[in-house]
Formats: C-alpha cells, sequence, structure tokens
C-alpha cells in the first residue's frame, strides 16, 4: 500500500519533519518526508496498512510544538513504491 499524505498546521521549523522520520522508519516503512515551498510538509510511505494506519494517527498528533490542521491524504498505484528506499528526510541538508 503507497500514501501520499500533506499536513497542514505549524509544521515546520518544529522538528516535525525529524518526528516523521523516526516514527516511519519504526514501522519499517519506506518513502521520505519534506518540506513544501508553502509552508506544508509532504510525506510518500509504502507498507503495510496496518503500519499506515498506525503512521496516520501519528500525523494527526503531530510532533511536540507542531500544531496539525489538516491531513491530506491519498493513495497511489503500488507501482509508486518500486522507487522507494528505507525512509529518509529529503532536503534535510
Amino acid at each position: 500500500m503507497v500514501l501520499h499524505f500533506l499536513i497542514r498546521g505549524r509544521v515546520q521549523g518544529v522538528g516535525f519533519r525529524w518526528f516523521v522520520h523516526q516514527e516511519a522508519a519504526e514501522l519499517g516503512l519506506h518513502g521520505w518526508v519534506r518540506n513544501t515551498d508553502t509552508g506544508e510538509v509532504e510525506v510518500l510511505a509504502s507498507g503495510s496498512p496496518e503500519a499506515l494506519e498506525d503512521l496516520r494517527k501519528e500525523l494527526h498528533k503531530g510532533s511536540r510544538g507542531s500544531r496539525v490542521d489538516a491531513v491530506i491524504e491519498h493513495e497511489l498505484a503500488e507501482s509508486e513504491a518500486s522507487s522507494l528506499g528505507p525512509f529518509q528526510i529529503e532536503g534535510a541538508w
């Protein structure tokens, strides 16, 4: 299963990407997390439906210091997972 999330709120500059990375890695998911130019955080994650549900719950909660106003979610084709490796933060350096 492959899901794309767009998280809106106060999610940049508060360690949100690191929070997502830790949660996704612990769940054994593949994919990435990155900031957008419009102030949101974007996540592409692949894994079991159960692990993705756990990630979804964590995205809604957010990290300490963040405020999640909305989580927009889309399911993608399984073929999108073929290029995904271990979960990573994009554009962090």
